[in-house]
């Protein structure tokens, strides 16, 4: 086994609608890797495959080199997971939902109490060690989720979404704590709709759309290699739309903007400025998410 997790030609189908749709990865020991892509893309059904929730159609997945429809209790044992949704026990303190969750690995009672509150410590919760769920600030109830998924000592951690709805203060934190279990030797395989988020975490990636892998790389070798290293953004007139066509700079029109990627700003720019009169302009750098529009489209999915 070279991967911690490995898939060939991976596909799950439900009924006719094809969801994973035969994609290859590997997820190398220690890395952050992340499966970005629009709704519908197939990124949540591949976690939950991996996750040994949804058993596959067909295809090859190894993790930890064991099968997840044959062993799935023994990898089981060795994953985290954050769910996407908020499902922790609003009958319990903060305390008592990872102490009770540590039941569930036949961890004793003393060495669970006493994980519970260095997990606490873990994501600034201790404060909250006996507050009820209930009474917890979002941002709070997905430090404690993350807490509770470490509770096993996890070599694996699935996050789905693990910064969703949370204010950048909360997200900032999260990722702290993420770079930190990376640096004592987790691998992490997460889901996110945040573009900085991915390109902030992930040592590698793949953007998915239709249940196909588009492209898997490094998030900053990816932007490089189909963007550029800036974009110039114009206002859009006949004008400017005109001029642009002259000189056989290509372009994309996107709402009342022009984007121009291109590795040569100063060039551009001077184009611009000398031919084509704009009303606006700026240069910034090119981002994650400019590839992730230009290989997933604008159009909003349901």
């Amino acid at each position: 086994m070279t991967g911690i997790i490995e898939a060939h030609n991976l596909r799950k189908n439900y009924g006719s609608l094809v969801a994973v749709d035969g994609i290859s990865f590997t997820v190398r020991k220690g890395e952050v890797f992340g499966f970005l892509g629009p709704n519908g893309a197939g990124k949540t059904t591949t976690m939950k495959m991996i996750a040994c929730v949804s058993p596959r159609s067909s295809g090859v997945l190894r993790v930890f080199d064991q099968d997840p429809d044959v062993q799935p209790a023994e990898i089981k044992q060795r994953l985290g997971v954050v769910p996407q949704e908020t499902n922790l026990d609003p009958d319990f303190t903060c305390f008592g939902n990872l102490a009770t969750y540590a039941g569930y690995f036949s961890i004793p009672p003393h060495s669970a109490q006493k994980k519970a509150d260095e997990l606490l410590d873990f994501v600034q919760l201790l404060e909250k060690r006996d507050v009820e769920v209930e009474k917890l600030s979002g941002g709070m109830k997905r430090r404690l989720i993350l807490a509770r998924a470490l509770v096993n000592g996890p070599d694996l951690l699935i996050l789905d979404e693990p910064t969703i709805g949370l204010d950048p203060q909360a997200r900032h934190l999260i990722w702290e704590k993420l770079k930190t279990l990376q640096a004592q030797g987790n691998t992490i395989v997460l889901t996110t709709h945040y573009l900085d988020e991915a390109a902030r975490l992930c040592d590698r990636l793949v953007i998915m759309d239709h249940g196909k892998i588009l492209v898997e790389g490094a998030p900053a070798d990816l932007v490089k290699q189909h963007v550029g290293d800036e974009i110039v953004e114009v206002e859009k007139s006949a004008e400017v739309l005109a001029c642009l066509a002259a000189h056989n700079i290509p372009h994309e029109v996107t709402g009342d903007t022009v984007q121009i990627a291109t590795d040569s700003s100063r060039e551009i720019a001077k184009i611009l400025f000398n031919s084509c009169q704009p009303k606006k302009m700026l240069t910034r750098p090119a981002t994650l998410e400019d590839v992730f529009l230009k290989l997933t489209g604008r159009t909003l999915r349901d």
